[in-house]
């Protein structure tokens, strides 16, 4: 039996964090259903694959929650539920009679996990991935982030908070708010970098020899050979001894080697040496 068999959850939130922790929560068994505007989630006409890989299995309702209609469609819903999920601000929230106050007072042991932008005054603000990966400085060049880390880091802390949600009910009976700020996961996601890990002096930034990503004949290799062991079978493939891995002189001859050698052979070496490689084709 799953973690969350028996527990039913209620989604009001669009775009990427909140069916995404929605997902999250049905995977480990949880009834999840979700309320969408007439008009649908925006993410279904940006982006059908990924609406439709963060639904299966949700059960989608419909609803002007402006209306008396949609509001009694949705308290008939909350009436057995264990948590609601939202991703609106708190003013909006307050303005459908779902903030935390309206609610705790209607359903006691209801759960409230509400996504926001910022914490706290900070969650009216208007903002989205792209914003709070730069506020981190996470945004380089003209370049956009490879990935959504925000929304996703998002997604994970909101499934995070369900759980310590539900747990903290089983010791009082009460249901609790959370709040999952976006701008919170991605300053998590970035305190490596904050650290000094992957900047450029960093071991996992490129100071390493051992850990970083190498032309080979035909494509790219990821290296990350960083504890000695791998790093010292590593040089020995590459024809190197008792080599200084933060020493410009050994990167320099890691590369020389490894443009001469072929995805192939890598692919080979690393399964023979037990390497932590990865080719990958050219950009």
């Amino acid at each position: 039996m799953k973690a969350l068999h028996g527990t039913t959850v209620i989604s009001l939130a669009l775009n990427l964090p909140g069916p995404a922790a929605l997902q999250r929560l049905k995977a480990m068994g949880a009834r999840c259903s979700k309320f969408e505007p007439l008009a649908g989630d925006p993410m279904q006409s940006y982006e059908t694959r990924a609406y439709e890989e963060l639904h299966a299995g949700v059960r989608v309702l419909q609803a002007d929650l402006k209306s008396e209609a949609g509001r009694k469609l949705l308290a008939r819903e909350l009436a057995r539920t264990d948590v609601l999920l939202t991703s609106f601000r708190p003013s909006a929230l307050k303005r459908l009679g779902l903030d935390w106050t309206a609610l705790h007072s209607q359903y006691p042991a209801l759960n409230l996990v509400s996504i926001v932008g910022a914490p706290g005054p900070l969650a009216e603000i208007p903002g989205h991935d792209l914003t709070y990966m730069a506020e981190q400085g996470l945004v380089q060049g003209l370049n956009l982030p490879p990935t959504l880390f925000a929304d996703m880091g998002g997604a994970l802390l909101a499934s995070e908070a369900v759980l310590s949600a539900l747990m903290l009910r089983q010791k009082n009976g009460m249901g609790t708010r959370h709040e999952v700020a976006l701008t919170d996961a991605v300053a998590w996601l970035a305190r490596p970098r904050h650290w000094g890990l992957t900047t450029a002096k960093g071991a996992v930034g490129g100071a390493h020899a051992g850990y970083r990503v190498y032309a080979c004949k035909d494509g790219r290799v990821a290296v990350a050979a960083l504890e000695p062991h791998f790093a010292q079978a590593l040089c020995a493939a590459a024809g190197l001894k008792a080599a200084n891995m933060l020493a410009p002189a050994t990167r320099k001859a890691l590369e020389a080697w490894f443009a001469q050698q072929t995805r192939r052979t890598l692919d080979a070496l690393a399964q023979r040496l037990d390497l932590p490689l990865h080719t990958l084709p050219r950009n």
